[in-house]
């Protein structure tokens, strides 16, 4: 008698080709006819970007098969609507990142088509396991919108229990990790304020628009504005809001990740050192001759920093922002440093509003990731006149003064020409001892003598037979007294140098600072 074949074992294949279907709709986003229209648009899908801004091969999805589904009345799933968020883990030069990013193709990112926790888990993630979080914005970004007191059946409290926006999260992580975010698109209301809310910022020339309300509301308010006119990269990056504009998106993931190249994963942790090829050694003959002796004539100072810092190494951020100003990063015999420096090309290097605010959140963020500080100088020191004072420039002025001396990171001021005012008194913090060169072209008082002798002088120079001549003879006897070898004496300065070791003592000054950074959760809120 044989015995009968047992019944096969019961098996998950039917549940597994189910979780299959879901994730092939999931991959679908929302159709071939709106992701065509996001390709016709001249941007990618949220999916293309994330394949394009990590390492090959190393996203991690989850919540792949979150959204909103219909069921007949047998509990089968008739219709399934993704969540219009994408995220999980990754590397990024095999670094490991958290990224999230909007997908426009479903409800064109609107909130009634998200799930709250798709955006609040990459946050916690990435702040709990210390890593870095990049984000993607194109649309509202999950806030609130009108259609939303429909769908819910009232209206949203913001704020109130159970309708955070989750911005005390962002809030949290800017004094944690690095947070990249990349406007990808039309941005508004939540998601601008999470693009803000970021380190590095970025936008897409004519295809992103930033705002806080987009043309319709704005226009039922009377000012009718296209989203280029209103929130293009003609608006937002002079303005502040934004620190960059690319041409396309592929550059805003090669600057994602060069920025991310600088810094430590956490403020648990320490940047990152490169094996230079640049020799810590090398002398560069042009900076011997690259500020005239004519101080009415100016100079570049991004040639000088191109000099000095590891060949191709400096990273700006900010450039049409504060322009008296010039930020970035940097590398010294492969160490990562915050650079800062004065650009005389704009109103001379003196500080206004926009450049105070540029160095108050640029300072903040050096202190923030353990950043030495370069500074090099160059600061006629606060603009005056009435667009100054119309601005705020001193209170802005005083907030930067006051982030340089909480900072606690090794600094290294080197003076290549002006030095006056407050603003010029605040180029090393008082936290510590800077290391202090000057160049010999540097330029130091409490006021320049150009305008100033005049009014010091005024009773002696009318009562003179020439007074013209009466002005060029104390010009001529104050500039000798000023000479900074002068104040090198007084050892008020450290050393005055030879413009052509600058590289080779920031070098060795990098190797010495490198012992002194100290990793930990920062003191500073990091400023948006």
């Amino acid at each position: 008698m044989t015995r009968p074949h047992a019944a096969p074992a019961a098996d998950w294949r039917p549940e597994l080709e189910e979780l299959a279907e879901r994730q092939s709709i999931v991959r679908r986003m929302g159709g071939a006819e709106r992701v065509a229209r996001q390709h016709a648009g001249g941007r990618l899908t949220v999916r293309e970007r994330i394949d394009r801004m990590l390492d090959h091969g190393s996203f991690l999805e989850i919540g792949s098969i979150a959204g909103k589904g219909s069921y007949d009345a047998q509990g089968t799933m008739t219709e399934f609507l993704p969540a219009n968020g994408v995220f999980g883990r990754g590397t990024v030069d095999g670094r490991p990142v958290v990224i999230y990013g909007d997908d426009f193709t479903v409800r064109g990112g609107s909130a009634d088509a998200s799930i709250k926790n798709k955006y609040f888990v990459p946050e916690k993630m990435a702040g709990e396991f210390r890593i870095p979080l990049i984000r993607m914005i194109e649309g509202s970004g999950g806030g609130g919108s009108v259609k939303t007191i429909e769908t819910r059946g009232h209206a949203n409290l913001p704020g109130g229990i159970g309708q955070s926006s989750g911005l005390w999260l962002c809030a949290q992580n800017m004094g944690r990790i690095p947070v990249v975010t990349m406007g990808l698109g039309s941005v508004a209301g939540l998601g601008a304020a999470r693009l803000a809310a970021s380190h590095y910022s970025l936008m897409v020339k004519d295809t992103s628009a930033i705002f806080v309300a987009g043309p319709p509301v704005v226009e039922r308010l009377g000012e009718k504005r296209t989203k280029q006119q209103l929130g293009g990269h003609h608006v937002q990056v002079p303005a502040g809001t934004v620190d960059d504009a690319v041409d396309t998106e592929e550059e805003a993931f090669d600057r994602a990740r060069r920025f991310l190249s600088y810094l430590p994963s956490s403020v648990w942790d320490l940047p990152p050192r490169q094996r230079s090829l640049d020799s810590p050694e090398r002398r560069d003959p042009q900076l011997i001759s690259i500020v005239p002796k004519d101080r009415r004539k100016a100079y570049s100072m991004r040639r000088i920093i191109e000099a000095v810092m590891d060949r191709g190494s400096f990273f700006e951020m900010g450039r049409h922002f504060g322009r008296q100003i010039i930020t970035g990063f940097a590398r010294l015999d492969g160490w990562p440093v915050a650079v800062l420096a004065g650009d005389p090309l704009f109103n001379g290097g003196a500080w206004g509003a926009a450049a105070s605010r540029k160095i108050t959140r640029f300072v903040d963020l050096a202190q923030t990731f353990h950043l030495p500080v370069v500074h090099l100088v160059d600061c006629f020191g606060f603009a005056v006149g009435l667009e100054a004072e119309s601005t705020a420039t001193m209170r802005h002025a005083v907030t930067a003064i006051s982030a340089i001396h909480q900072s606690t990171v090794p600094w290294a001021a080197i003076i290549i020409r002006n030095v006056f005012g407050v603003g010029g008194g605040a180029h090393v913090p008082h936290t510590q001892t800077p290391v202090r060169y000057a160049w010999p072209s540097g330029n130091w008082g409490s006021l320049p003598l150009e305008g100033g002798v005049e009014a010091a002088y005024r009773a002696e120079i009318d009562a003179a037979d020439d007074p013209p001549a009466k002005l060029r003879e104390i010009e001529e006897r104050l500039e000798r007294m000023r000479s900074p070898f002068r104040s090198a004496e007084a050892f008020i300065i450290d050393e005055i140098i030879d413009p052509r070791d600058t590289r080779p003592l920031l070098c060795q000054w990098a190797n010495m600072a490198a012992p002194l950074r100290t990793p930990g959760q920062s003191f500073f809120t990091m400023r948006p």
